[in-house]
């Protein structure tokens, strides 16, 4: 006899589970958690074959019915139903898999394992450039021609360094696109050859000791908040870069060790980063501690806690000690350290790139790893540390710097050979 929806909803759960027939192959199978599930039996190709419809209310007896129904005129055309049902829901998975959704879904599985600026920024190049053009095209239907318009259009406005990220991002979206089958070739990749290169433009720094001086008494000066002006001193004195500054972490320093310990996913090239601590420095961070070391962020955002400070935070304060945006940047410092280190001071190059986390490899073309060179790089750093105070000393005594003024002797003299 077939069912009625008040003998179905009177069907209690047994020790094991039953079926309830409805007819015609339809049945309701009952499990001990007292689930129903609509299903049917079937034959094809001499093989017995189980067809499931879903679950009791949310498919209703009438729902079931039709559902059953559809499945046997299927039969007679010589169609099995659950191979169709697989193929459908492959192909709505295939159809899911838009450059844009895939894009996401990468995105979110990196999220945690991102810094939040490196996050930020790959959002945003999606949303804003990569999306717009390319989104809503299946990923492996997008072709090297369909990004490349999308990354002329960013040269166009003469962005080339966020074209240059464009690429990367589409290229980080394809290779996770292979790993999930959704995609065989990363075609961004092929791009590099015909990307538009931008002339050089050195970010602007001083370069001189007698440059140098005024700004670091203007920074000893600077009446804003001290999350700024503490970040502002470390700038120029550990000339890491300024997203590096700004997004440190309390558990990133080592006191006893005086030593600042950068991971892998914060570097632009992302491998571990040390980054020895002079004097000068710890006691600019244990006044911090005061301010924010009960947070996460050595230099919180004031608006939370949860995140750094804007990146705009340094370049505003040096505007507003009237240092013009031709004069110095706050990636500028790194220009400053690397010139005066080199050419006044007299310090190995490849102690200098090392602790600005370039790319340094030795004569058999391997890379240093992260503590290379870190006992001598320690000493130099505490001696441009020592640097920086002689200059503001010669500022504040009225006398003048020339530009191969050295400071201090130092107790060991770097080795330049």
């Amino acid at each position: 006899m077939p069912l009625t929806d008040k003998e179905i909803k009177a069907l209690q759960p047994r020790e094991k589970q039953f079926k309830a027939s409805d007819g015609a192959g339809l049945y309701l199978l009952v499990r001990p958690n007292g689930s129903k599930l609509w299903q049917m039996k079937y034959k094809f190709d001499g093989r017995e074959k189980t067809l499931s419809f879903g679950k009791y209310p949310s498919v209703s007896l009438k729902d079931a019915r039709e559902a059953r129904d559809d499945a046997k005129k299927k039969l007679r055309d010589n169609i099995d139903p659950n191979a169709e049902k697989r193929q459908e829901k492959k192909q709505a998975a295939s159809d899911a898999q838009t450059f844009a959704n895939v894009a996401a879904e990468m995105v979110a599985a990196n999220e945690k394992k991102w810094s939040e600026g490196h996050y930020t920024r790959v959002t945003k190049i999606l949303e804003n450039e990569l999306c717009p053009e390319i989104g809503s095209t299946h990923i492996a239907s997008v072709t090297a021609s369909d990004l490349l318009t999308a990354i002329r259009k960013i040269e166009a406005r003469e962005a080339f360094e966020t074209a240059k990220k464009a690429r990367q991002v589409a290229g980080q979206v394809f290779n996770y696109g292979i790993a999930i089958n959704a995609c065989q070739f990363n075609i961004a990749g092929s791009l590099a050859a015909v990307m538009q290169k931008q002339k050089v433009s050195h970010m602007a720094a001083l370069t001189t000791p007698a440059e140098l001086a005024p700004l670091l008494v203007a920074i000893d000066g600077y009446s804003g908040t001290p999350n700024v002006r503490n970040a502002l001193k470390l700038s120029p004195m550990l000339f890491q870069r300024p997203i590096e500054i700004r997004s440190m972490e309390w558990p990133e320093l080592d006191f006893e060790t005086a030593r600042w310990s950068i991971p892998g996913h914060k570097m632009k090239m992302e491998n571990d980063h040390i980054v020895p601590l002079p004097r000068q420095a710890i006691e600019i961070l244990r006044e911090q501690q005061q301010l924010t070391g009960a947070g996460q962020y050595v230099f919180p955002n004031p608006r939370s806690s949860k995140r750094p400070m804007s990146e705009n935070g340094v370049r505003t304060a040096l505007r507003t000690m009237g240092f013009t945006n031709d004069q110095i940047t706050p990636h500028g410092f790194r220009a400053t350290a690397r010139t005066i280190l080199d050419e006044v001071l007299g310090y190995r190059p490849d102690w200098i790139e090392h602790q600005l986390a370039h790319t340094v490899k030795d004569s058999l073309g391997r890379a240093y790893n992260r503590t290379s060179f870190l006992p001598q790089r320690a000493e130099m750093l505490q001696h441009w540390a020592d640097y920086l105070d002689d200059l503001k000393a010669m500022v504040l005594e009225g006398k003048e710097i020339t530009a191969d003024f050295k400071g201090r002797k130092q107790k060991s003299p770097p080795q330049t050979s």
